[in-house]
């Protein structure tokens, strides 16, 4: 089979359009699918930090534990997310008020993959929970 100078040279053009087509979506493309993971990995964190705060919510409630226990829990949930720049504020329950409450906060680019990327859209992520006092007496 003989090839023609004119054929090996549409083959080329095929094939140098193609890369160009290539180059010019391929931004795109990863950016889309960067942006997919990103959100997944967010989400996770995010969930898992509710789950944290919901853990030390309840560790807080019983009338034998102490801030330090709640503080311990969370860090121990926390702990898989690879995530270590965060906060917990613990506020007992008092005798006015018997809701214990746990908050968690961290800042987007404390657990971003890609740190700068998405950050101006994301922004900071707070979860909290609240729970009554065990044994603590009702209205």
């Amino acid at each position: 089979m003989k090839h023609n100078g004119k054929e090996s040279g549409r083959r080329f053009r095929r094939r140098a359009t193609a890369l160009v087509e290539f180059a010019l979506v391929a931004p795109m493309l990863f950016t889309i699918l960067f942006g997919i993971v990103e959100y997944g990995y967010v989400y996770m964190v995010r969930q898992t930090m509710t789950n944290a705060a919901r853990e030390g919510c309840r560790v807080g409630i019983l009338q034998s534990s102490t801030e330090a226990d709640v503080l311990g829990i969370v860090d121990t949930m926390m702990a898989p997310t690879g995530v270590s720049s965060y906060t917990t504020v613990f506020t007992p329950a008092t005798a006015d008020d018997p809701i214990n409450t746990v908050v968690i906060s961290t800042t987007y680019d404390a657990i971003s993959l890609l740190p700068g990327f998405f950050s101006e859209v994301i922004g900071d992520i707070s979860v909290s929970c609240s729970m009554r006092e065990e044994g603590a007496a009702g209205p």
